[in-house]
């Protein structure tokens, strides 16, 4: 006979859930950053370049270097909430959409004028230090997590693959990207090490920053459900701090898409102001079409990279189950995925959208853990040579949106 649907849930807990019993060890957060330290310096070192090849291209172009990476595309939508708060409405040529700054999330702006107010360098330099600052946060965070999970090497395996994705440009320019993956990072970390009041914190944060910032309180959800489950079956007491981590998370991205619902006397306003943009949610029928486009039709270099790194995001879900990665990293990158793939429009910033997923890179940072010296010097020199100049090219070159 088969195995009963108690015993089946029991092995799927078993085999997904975080390690939770006993808890990881806490150590200082001065011990914590001397061992990222070189992970920390790989990021900054390949992301500087980035940014050095990007300005010295923008300026052969007769561009301000600090305008292509502060006001591009999202960018100038942050730098006009932040100076003058919501109320940008703006008609596309034809009347075909309305873009309206209601699509933008507060978090980003609000702190680009707060801290504007404490330092005199202008709001785009300001957007572009938050970013920055946020990023290298978000890479210590990332390598937290990797380093908890299967170790020093990985951790550091991890930074890199994540620093050096074809895209990973927008890490230094002024959007919300890094802002949101270093609120998701140290989550998932809170998460894993049964810190429930900073998860549910800093999921709320996330919420505020993008609307796939709801991905965090999924996180904390799964792991906070998990808990309190395995407490139940070993008859030990209640955990309330769980209880609340799983109420107070996704009131962030609630509370948002709540004000926007009053502001525009419409419960489901938010999503009116997105669809009239073109984006809206159609169960991955726009992104099946454009693959369709792709195979009987022809198309930009950056739509082709897109589809092959949208691709390449799905099979890393797949071996992330295979893999048996803790059911609040999958939660977390499963949301990621099916907002990035089941959106309609603006197919050539679903790379973007999958950035903050940097846990579906774990399979291949536990595999190249194993590999010899002389093999990840060529391969992540192949990696960042890509990087760097597809990175410019999108920002200095390309005109599809980011």
């Amino acid at each position: 006979m088969g195995d009963s649907p108690m015993k089946t849930s029991n092995a799927l807990t078993r085999r997904f859930a975080p390690r939770l019993d006993p808890p990881p060890q806490q150590r200082p957060w001065r011990v914590e950053l001397g061992k990222a330290l070189p992970a920390l310096t790989l990021f900054v070192s390949v992301r500087l370049a980035g940014v050095i090849m990007a300005t010295l291209w923008s300026m052969h172009l007769g561009r301000h270097p600090r305008t292509v990476g502060g006001l591009a595309w999202d960018g100038h939508w942050y730098w006009h909430i932040s100076q003058y708060g919501y109320g940008l409405i703006v008609h596309s040529e034809g009347g075909h959409a309305v873009w309206n700054d209601l699509a933008f999330f507060p978090l980003f702006p609000g702190l680009i004028r707060a801290v504007d107010t404490v330092l005199p360098i202008g709001p785009v330099n300001v957007a572009l230090l938050i970013a920055w600052s946020a990023a290298l946060v978000a890479a210590w965070g990332v390598y937290a997590v990797g380093e908890l999970l299967h170790g020093r090497r990985v951790g550091l395996l991890l930074v890199a693959l994540w620093a050096m994705l074809p895209h990973a440009i927008i890490l230094t320019m002024a959007y919300t990207e890094p802002l949101m993956t270093a609120f998701a990072a140290w989550g998932l970390y809170a998460v894993l090490t049964r810190r429930w009041l900073t998860a549910g914190t800093l999921a709320v944060l996330a919420g505020l920053s993008r609307p796939n910032g709801l991905a965090v309180a999924a996180a904390v959800i799964t792991g906070a459900v998990i808990h309190l489950w395995q407490l139940r079956r070993a008859g030990a007491p209640t955990a309330p701090r769980a209880w609340a981590a799983a109420a107070v998370a996704p009131l962030g991205w609630l509370g948002y898409i709540g004000w926007v619902g009053l502001r525009t006397h419409d419960p489901l306003g938010y999503f009116h102001v997105q669809s009239l943009w073109g984006s809206r949610f159609d169960f991955g029928r726009f992104t099946a079409r454009t693959f369709k486009h792709l195979i009987v039709g022809h198309d930009t270099l950056v739509v082709y990279a897109t589809a092959a790194l949208v691709l390449g995001f799905l099979l890393l879900f797949v071996f992330c189950v295979l893999n048996r990665m803790p059911l609040p990293l999958l939660a977390y990158c499963a949301v990621l995925v099916v907002m990035a793939v089941g959106g309609a429009h603006f197919f050539t910033s679903k790379p973007r959208f999958l950035l903050p997923a940097f846990p579906l890179l774990l399979p291949l940072a536990r595999h190249l853990a194993r590999s010899r010296l002389r093999t990840l010097v060529i391969l992540f020199t192949a990696l960042a040579v890509v990087s760097l100049f597809y990175g410019t090219y999108l920002l200095t070159v390309s005109h599809r949106p980011l």
